[in-house]
Order: structure tokens, then C-alpha cells, then sequence
């Protein structure tokens, strides 16, 4: 099992960093990247280890249900979303999906009492992994880092095409992004272990439409956006989204 830790205290093993952004330092990187770091991160900005978000939205547990949820990610440890969702728009299933240091779970209750979903294991760690990889566009300052490598293989004169490769704990993956002229995210997708259908779990395209954003304390992030899989076919639509939601708050550390 995952360590049982609480958000408050993923949040508090943050540690600040003394680095502040600035777009020079990254002259050696492809036009994209520069443009889509110089719009995420404004000039002098520290560069965070940490995000603390709130949320809500709608998740499709068969049907559409509302949520409320909180999020913490420490890019050195792991993410843990919390969230009440609500069936018939009264009955709470309360509970949490974490990735902590290469262990992943999730374990949700109804009324916060009686399980209704518990699972971990292998499948559903390398799972959690790759949300926090695509999760990654909600704290910008980890492509600031070294290990990631960037490459934009085609660019049109409306968006640019611009790809990420990093580790994130202990799995590489690569990241896509697209972007409009002044640099803002309009989607992403990577691929991303699971069983949408059911079936044996193995990579399935994954990813989602950024449709609003907003800045935090010098962070300038997607705030609306639509998420599922099969990402870039007619699936996505039909039967593969299953997460639309609104940030209300962002803290950095």
C-alpha cells in the first residue's frame, strides 16, 4: 500500500528553491519551448517545487456527477487529489487518488465509511505515474529543469506542435503539447497506462483540451479543461472523457 500521508503533509515536505525564471537561460531551447516557458512563467518568478490547487467539476462514473476536490503535487514525491463526488446529486463518495514516491492508490467511501473502490499494485501505479505527468502543466517550473529535453517537430503559422521528455519517478514518457502564437496550452497528450475498456491494461493515448487559463503568483496555467482518453480520435468524444474541471485556487511553494 501507498503511504497513508495526508495533503497537508505532502504540501509541507516542499522545499523552496533559489532559482528565479528568466527566459535567457534558455536561448538553447527550440522557439516553442522559449515561447511556452516565457508565457507559464513570468520573468523573476521562483521557480516552485510545489502546487497546492482547488477545484471542481464533473467526473463520469457512468454518468456525469459533480465534485469538489484539492490537490497537492511535490514534483520530489508525488500528488494526492482529495474529493467528495456527489451520486444523485446528494450521496457523498469521499475519497483520493495518490501517487507517493512510486506507489500509487486509490480508495474511495461512500459517506466516508463504506469502500466502494480500493486498488493499488503494480497497474495502478504506473497508472497514477502517468497522471502526474500530464499534470505537470499545473506547475510549469519543472521544465525549467536540465533533464528535460524538448523537441517541436512541426508548427503551423496558427500553433506550434511542441514535445517534452522527462522522468518522473523513475518513468520517462513523452509529453505533447500544442500551443497558440502567444505561447498558451490549447492541448495535451502522452500515453498513459490503463484499461479504459477494460480490457488488459497497456498504453492508451491520453490527454484533453485546455480551454481557459490563469495566473498564480506568477504562474500562468490552464484553468477549464475537458480530459479522457483516446485522445485525438472520435473515441475521445464519445466514450473516452470522463474529467472536465475548473481551478478555483493555486498556491506555489
Amino acid at each position: 500500500m501507498t503511504k497513508q500521508i495526508s495533503l497537508n503533509t505532502l504540501w509541507d515536505s516542499a522545499t523552496s528553491q533559489d532559482r528565479v525564471f528568466h527566459v535567457d537561460d534558455y536561448t538553447h531551447l527550440p522557439e516553442a519551448a522559449r515561447q511556452y516557458l516565457g508565457h507559464a512563467i513570468a520573468p523573476g518568478t521562483q521557480l516552485a517545487s510545489a502546487v497546492r490547487l482547488k477545484m471542481h467539476g464533473e467526473i463520469k462514473l457512468k454518468k456525469w456527477i459533480p465534485f469538489k476536490a484539492e490537490q497537492v503535487i511535490c514534483w520530489k514525491h508525488g500528488l494526492i487529489w482529495s474529493a467528495t463526488a456527489w451520486m444523485n446529486d446528494f450521496l457523498p463518495i469521499v475519497g483520493s487518488d495518490r501517487i507517493i514516491d512510486g506507489i500509487g492508490a486509490m480508495q474511495w467511501k461512500i459517506l466516508g465509511l463504506f469502500p466502494v473502490m480500493t486498488a493499488d499494485g503494480s497497474d495502478i501505479t504506473r497508472s497514477a505515474i502517468g497522471r502526474l505527468q500530464a499534470e505537470s502543466m499545473w506547475l510549469p517550473s519543472v521544465f525549467c529543469d536540465d533533464g528535460v529535453s524538448w523537441t517541436s517537430p512541426d508548427s503551423s503559422h496558427l500553433d506550434s506542435t511542441l514535445q517534452s521528455s522527462f522522468i518522473v519517478q523513475g518513468d520517462r514518457t513523452k509529453l505533447d503539447f500544442t500551443l497558440d502564437q502567444t505561447g498558451r496550452l490549447k492541448t495535451f497528450k502522452l500515453p498513459r497506462w490503463g484499461n479504459p475498456d477494460g480490457a488488459e491494461f497497456r498504453y492508451v493515448d491520453f490527454g484533453g483540451i485546455l480551454e481557459e487559463e490563469s495566473t498564480f503568483s506568477g504562474y500562468t496555467i490552464p484553468t477549464s479543461l475537458r480530459v479522457g482518453w483516446y485522445f485525438g480520435t472520435e473515441r475521445f468524444e464519445s466514450e473516452g472523457e470522463f474529467f472536465r474541471a475548473t481551478i478555483d485556487d493555486v498556491i506555489y511553494r
